[in-house]
């Protein structure tokens, strides 16, 4: 495994080509721009004002169900680049929450930016290591001291984002379906993640609901634990 910045930079721009939220900006400008802005800042002082935009764009006056809508958009931003470059070379981006940037986007979540990551060995404790005791406990803890989100419900949607990233990048990228889908079922079956939710004939479903159907004209998604009516 080549572990250089100019190596990971390479897997994540070719990852990059899965789909939207597969896309890690790695342009070394991002640090200084002044719409870009520490990760740190979205599970502080700048998360009030980004539930508020999400409650504002999706037309609803909970608090709760936008903040869960925006860590369930962050997680996939970030589950995706990083099990696509897993998956297909064998690397995982060294995430740093100093050194990754986010800056705001409408519609849909925020935007990610790393600026020279190393790699590490791809493997599940990497994976977990990076995205979720680094970035998703921090934001989780973060939401949660500012709306009554349930910890279970946050986690289900972490877990249905990871899922929802293997389903993209399997039928982009076949090759990378078999690693990917080691990656994901050794991640769901370590906290915070175990119990989540599994998988089965159907596919994934969680055990919880990311509350989406409280948005006006929302729904239930396909993986959600409530019932579907036919």
């Amino acid at each position: 495994m080549d572990g250089t910045p100019a190596a990971v930079g390479a897997a994540l721009a070719d990852v990059a080509r899965v789909g939207p939220y597969f896309s890690l900006d790695v342009d070394p400008g991002v640090a200084g721009h002044p719409l870009w802005r520490p990760f740190t800042l979205l599970c502080g002082r700048a998360l009030p004002d980004q539930i508020a935009a999400v409650r504002t764009r999706l037309g609803t006056s909970e608090s709760r169900v936008a903040a869960s809508l925006l860590f369930q958009g962050v997680a996939g931003r970030l589950w995706s680049p990083v099990l696509a470059a897993a998956a297909g070379h064998g690397t995982v981006p060294d995430l740093d929450p100093e050194g990754v940037h986010w800056r705001a986007a409408s519609p849909g979540p925020v935007l990610l930016a790393t600026p020279a990551a190393r790699g590490l060995p791809a493997d599940a404790a990497a994976v977990h290591r990076v995205v979720i005791d680094r970035h998703l406990r921090p934001l989780a803890a973060a939401v949660r001291a500012l709306t009554p989100v349930a910890e279970g419900l946050l986690w289900g949607n972490a877990a249905s984002a990871l899922a929802g990233a293997l389903t993209v990048l399997s039928t982009a990228r076949p090759a990378s379906s078999g690693p990917g889908r080691r990656l994901v079922e050794e991640l769901l079956a370590l906290a915070p993640l175990r119990g989540t939710g599994a998988y089965g004939p159907g596919g994934f479903r969680r055990r919880s609901c990311c509350l989406y159907y409280r948005v006006p004209g929302g729904g239930l998604c396909g993986d959600c634990a409530l019932p579907h009516r036919p």
